[in-house]
């Protein structure tokens, strides 16, 4: 008589670690797909919320990060859909002196910084989610696909076009600020 050996159980989601060791991941990665600074707490729990609701759906032997990116570009790009975040917010940001970095550095760095989420924005939320998984986080395409449920060919086609896109946004940007 054969008996069958019962499947090992899988461990049990941790949603408490998962939110202290990834929740500057989230918060990164909604401001990067273009969530406003107002926005971005209220948009992390949402997002951890959603990741709670479908825990039972992580496979623990796939990389977490591209599955927690899938939760927070749907939803960045519910949040780019509300016509009330349609409207250019006119005023900078104040941001906190850092003592140990020069004020010259600093503005430099800020200048830079305004230039990439201001060229990330012309980017449509689609292309912009492939651009940002992969060449910011580091994502292989395949995986990239499979957290936004779109086809191989797809992803990469997004990628080509949001690097153009980028790029000739920056080079726009550049030569508004005088720059080469």
């Amino acid at each position: 008589m054969s008996t069958v050996s019962p499947r090992p159980a899988m461990p049990a989601f941790d949603l408490g670690a998962v939110f202290d060791e990834h929740f500057d991941y989230v918060w990164g990665t909604l401001r990067r797909l273009g969530v406003r600074d107002a926005d971005l707490e209220d948009l992390v729990h949402e997002v951890f919320l959603k990741i709670h609701a479908r825990s039972a759906d992580y496979d623990p032997t796939r990389p977490i990060r591209p599955w927690l990116f899938g939760f927070a570009y749907r939803v960045a790009a519910d949040y780019r859909r509300l016509a009330r975040h349609r409207l250019e917010v006119l005023h900078v940001p104040i941001e906190i002196a850092d003592p140990q970095t020069r004020a010259d550095e600093r503005l430099a760095e800020g200048e830079d910084r305004a230039l990439l989420m201001a060229a990330l924005d012309t980017v449509d939320i689609d292309r912009r989610a492939v651009l940002v998984l992969h060449d910011i986080d580091g994502v292989p395409i395949p995986e990239v696909a499979a957290a936004l449920g779109v086809p191989l060919n797809t992803a990469y086609s997004r990628l080509r076009i949001a690097r153009g896109e980028f790029t000739a946004a920056a080079k726009r940007l550049r030569r508004a600020r005088g720059e080469r």
